[in-house]
C-alpha cells in the first residue's frame, strides 16, 4: 500500500514532516520507521522529512515492506470474510475461537487463522486485530493489513466515528427498554480475568435499547442492543450483571443456561471512516445459529438479521 498525498496551491506546509502529520495524521513512530527504510519519497525520489515542500510536489510513503510475523504459527483454519481491500480484513468469528494465541490455544486463534491465509495471498505482515472479543463472543472482528491502518482506526475507536454495536440475550426483564449504563469496571481483587464494577475504575459507557421480549419455558429474557461509548474488557457482561440481568450463558458473571452453552452476545455491526477513502463505511453480521435457535423457539419472530 501506498500513500500519496500532491500538494496543492497556496500550501502552508514547510517540509515532507508537516505534510505526513497534518494529511495522514501519521504517528512520530512511525515516521521513524519509514525515515530509517527511506520509504519516504518526494517527486519518487526518497527523501528526508525536513525537506522543504513547495506546491505540485507529490509527497508519498510506501508501506509495502515485510515484517516478521514468526510470532504467530499459521494454522488452517477456515475463515468467514465479510471484507477485504489493501488495508484491512473483516472477519465473522465464531464463538469458541480465542483472537490472540496462549498456552492453552497456540494453534487455534484466530490470528493463527490470519496468519495462514495472509501466506496465502503473499502478505508478510504482523497480526494485527484491530477490536478484541471474548473468546466465547461471536461476530465482527477487523484486522489491519499494515501499521498504519492500525493507527488510523485504534485512533478513529477514541471518537465518535467509529461506532460498535452488539446483539445480546440478557436474563430478565429490564425496567427500562432504552438506557445508558455508565459505570466504571477495574479488575476484580485476586483474578486475572473477571472485572467488577468499581469506583476507581475505568470510565465505562454502555448504550442499549431492547429489541423484543422473550419467553422460553416460563424463563423471561429480553432481546438487547448495545451499542459501545467505551470499549472496557467484559463491558456488556459486567453492565448488565451490575443491573442484575447477566446474559444468558454467562457463567462468569451470571450461570449457565440450559438454551445456550455461552454467553449470548454477538457483535454484529461496525461502522467507522475508511483510512484511505474518507468515507463512511459499514459491516453487519448475521446472529449465529446458537442464538437464532434459541430466538426461532420463541412464538413470534422479529428479524435482527
Amino acid at each position: 500500500m501506498k500513500l500519496t498525498y500532491i500538494v496543492p496551491q497556496n500550501c502552508t506546509y514547510y517540509n515532507v514532516k508537516e505534510v505526513l502529520k497534518a494529511e495522514f495524521l501519521m504517528s512520530d513512530r512511525l515516521l521513524i520507521k519509514l525515515k530509517k527504510m527511506q520509504n519516504i519519497f518526494l517527486n519518487e525520489q526518497s527523501a528526508y522529512v525536513h525537506h522543504p515542500v513547495q506546491c505540485g510536489d507529490i509527497i508519498s510513503c510506501d508501506l509495502n515492506y515485510e515484517e516478521d510475523n514468526s510470532n504467530i504459527i499459521p494454522t488452517h483454519i477456515p475463515l468467514s470474510i465479510l471484507y477485504e481491500d489493501e488495508a484491512f480484513l473483516i472477519i465473522d468469528k465464531l464463538a469458541g475461537i480465542p483472537i490472540h494465541p496462549s498456552q492453552d490455544h497456540y494453534l487455534d486463534s484466530l490470528s493463527n487463522g490470519v496468519r495462514f491465509y495472509f501466506d496465502t495471498i503473499g502478505l508478510k505482515k504482523k497480526i494485527r486485530p484491530v477490536n478484541r472479543l471474548d473468546k466465547d463472543t461471536s461476530g465482527i472482528v477487523i484486522f489491519a493489513k499494515n501499521e498504519y491502518i492500525q493507527e488510523c482506526l485504534v485512533k478513529q475507536m477514541k471518537s465518535k466515528n467509529f461506532v460498535k454495536k452488539y446483539i445480546a440475550f440478557v436474563s430478565g426483564h429490564l425496567d427500562k427498554k432504552q438506557d445508558t449504563i455508565c459505570a466504571p469496571i477495574a479488575r476484580k481483587e485476586n483474578s486475572i480475568i473477571e472485572r467488577c464494577i468499581n469506583e476507581n475504575g475505568d470510565s465505562a459507557i454502555t448504550h442499549y435499547k431492547v429489541l423484543d421480549t422473550k419467553e422460553i419455558y416460563s424463563y423471561p429474557y429480553e432481546i438487547v442492543e448495545c451499542t459501545l461509548g467505551t470499549g472496557r474488557t467484559h463491558q456488556i457482561r459486567v453492565h448488565f450483571a451490575y443491573l442484575g440481568h447477566p446474559l444468558l450463558g454467562d457463567t462468569l458473571y451470571g450461570s449457565s443456561s440450559p438454551f445456550i452453552s455461552r454467553q449470548a452476545l454477538h457483535s454484529y455491526y461496525v461502522s467507522f471512516i475508511h483510512p484511505l477513502s474518507k468515507r463512511l463505511i459499514t459491516f453487519q453480521s448475521n446472529l449465529p445459529e446458537d442464538m437464532t435457535t434459541l430466538y426461532a423457539k420463541q412464538k413470534h419472530d422479529t428479524n435482527l438479521n
